[in-house]
């Protein structure tokens, strides 16, 4: 099998790499140097697409992507964001759609923002009631890209992702210095809700939609078992023994984030109900076997 990956770097390329039962396995990165340092030796870096002969490809993983929370929401940032995904995404639908023998599943990245803020109500892949705002607009035009590629030859899985947890990255990295200090507590309300997805599942989830050919379109990437952002909070303090006192208001992360702390201030309730119809079996179903393995068992 002849894999190729953008963003096979980031977190959850990493992962999914040490993974991956392949004849060949291809990295598109914009600084291979940096790349070779953390890739195995049998990944080949590409620094373009160009001379990629997409006709030899079985499966391409679309993960490519501008951090989307690293800084603030600028006019100039948000275009960064946006074209990190947009570009990369209709350059690899162009060579997919021109191959005659195209690879036979395309894998593309999208996150539970498309739902934009719910209350707690579950929501599985078949919700209407988006609210529009910039995650919705940024993950809606980046499925529809990807969807172009869909033909009898292609199947497409569209990965709606939630928090990932890693101890190597992401949201849970950032959180542990103030939960390991006993500053950590619920953010604004603590209502809001948190879909998250242990990072081996997750990795689980990539190669389910290379091997089932039962799975298609949008697939929510998150665990079977959402919390409230109070319980998350509550959860990881008692894992790590420390206590829970503390809240961040609202109005500080506007002061530190600006815009993008909508997407810590409001939540999402996501069901992944494509995945559990499909027989799919979670490794960490709810966040304290997630949590307790990631920070207590691989010490």
């Amino acid at each position: 099998m002849n894999i190729l990956i953008t963003g096979g770097s980031g977190l959850i390329g990493q992962a999914l790499i040490k993974h991956l039962n392949a004849d060949r396995i291809m990295v598109l990165s914009r600084n291979p140097a940096k790349a070779a340092k953390i890739l195995p030796n049998n990944v080949e870096l590409i620094p373009t697409l160009d001379n990629v002969d997409f006709n030899k490809l079985d499966v391409v993983i679309n993960l490519a992507g501008e951090a989307i929370v690293n800084k603030r929401w600028t006019k100039s940032q948000k275009e960064v964001i946006c074209q990190s995904r947009w570009k990369t995404t209709q350059t690899l639908v162009e060579k997919i759609q021109a191959a005659e023998t195209p690879p036979s599943c395309l894998i593309s990245g999208s996150a539970i923002g498309f739902y934009g803020r719910q209350d707690s109500s579950a929501i599985d892949e078949n919700h209407k009631e988006i609210h529009h705002e910039f995650s919705h607009h940024l993950c809606q035009k980046w499925e529809e890209i990807a969807l172009q590629a869909e033909s009898s030859e292609t199947r497409v899985c569209i990965l709606r992702t939630g928090i990932v947890l890693s101890k190597n990255g992401g949201a849970l990295k950032k959180m542990l210095p103030a939960f390991k200090l006993g500053l950590g507590g619920p953010i604004a309300s603590g209502q809001q809700f948190m879909s998250w997805i242990h990072i081996e599942d997750m990795v689980a989830v990539i190669l389910a939609a290379i091997y089932q050919t039962s799975l298609s379109g949008v697939i929510n990437a998150t665990a079977p078992m959402p919390v409230s952002n109070q319980e998350f909070s509550e959860t990881l303090s008692e894992v790590l023994n420390r206590p829970c006192w503390f809240t961040v208001p609202s109005f500080m992360l506007r002061f530190l984030m600006g815009e993008s702390a909508d997407l810590l201030i409001f939540g999402q309730n996501v069901i992944p109900g494509k995945l559990l119809k499909n027989h799919f079996t979670f490794e960490y179903p709810t966040l304290h076997i997630a949590l307790k393995q990631l920070l207590i068992s691989s010490h």
